[in-house]
């Protein structure tokens, strides 16, 4: 397990000004725009305007924070007015974005069709999360805080294991990475990942590019 700190994320502007994009995990490690398989991102929205472009990558965008938003996907306008409720839709579409009532903050997946796959559930209370819950068994999972305290214990381990403040991460990855107690005061994404495969999406209510 590699817990990923919010604090000292760089926040990356976009190009359009409308916001910054801040990493948690992607990869390969250090991969770019070109060469990512999988990509997990917080974006700030900050004012209405077009989503770049991604051929060939899927996206699930769940908003954590704010008010909502409206996404016009190809011309078909999908209402996302609640947090924590995954939305999945290919990249390439052409996508515009509305702010309901002020700025926003989404938790971004990326994965690059054909390579990669995943699953996000919002999680209220606790849960053991082992690696590629909900996707390929032994892949991987990350989960991120993303309200209130979330508190993960690896079973067996003897030790106090790890808090995460809101935003904070961890990463299960490889076949023997443990399964992990969760226990969360507020909410926590768990992100399954998967090699090739299809994408997926659940949630339980509870210059860069955007």
């Amino acid at each position: 397990m590699r817990i990923l700190r919010a604090e000292g994320r760089v926040a990356a502007p976009w190009s359009n000004g409308g916001g910054v994009t801040r990493e948690i995990a992607v990869h390969p490690p250090g991969a770019g725009w070109d060469s990512f398989v999988w990509r997990v991102s917080l974006a700030d929205v900050t004012r209405d305007g077009p989503y770049s472009p991604l051929p060939g990558v899927r996206r699930i965008l769940t908003v954590v924070d704010g008010a909502g938003l409206e996404l016009t996907v190809d011309g078909t306008t999908r209402l996302l007015p609640d947090r924590y409720r995954p939305f999945a839709f290919p990249g390439g579409a052409a996508t515009d974005c509305r702010l309901l009532g002020g700025p926003v903050v989404n938790l971004n997946v990326m994965l690059r069709d054909g390579r990669a796959g995943a699953t996000v559930e919002l999680v209220r209370g606790s849960r053991v999360v082992r690696p590629g819950d909900g996707a390929d068994p032994g892949q991987g999972a990350l989960i991120v805080a993303v309200e209130g305290r979330t508190q993960l214990t690896e079973p067996g381990a003897g030790e106090p294991g790890a808090r995460l403040e809101r935003f904070d991460a961890a990463l299960l990855t490889g076949p023997d990475a443990a399964p992990v107690a969760l226990r969360t005061d507020g909410v926590a994404a768990v992100i399954g990942l998967s090699g090739p495969g299809s994408v997926s999406s659940s949630g339980r209510r509870p210059a860069s590019r955007r």
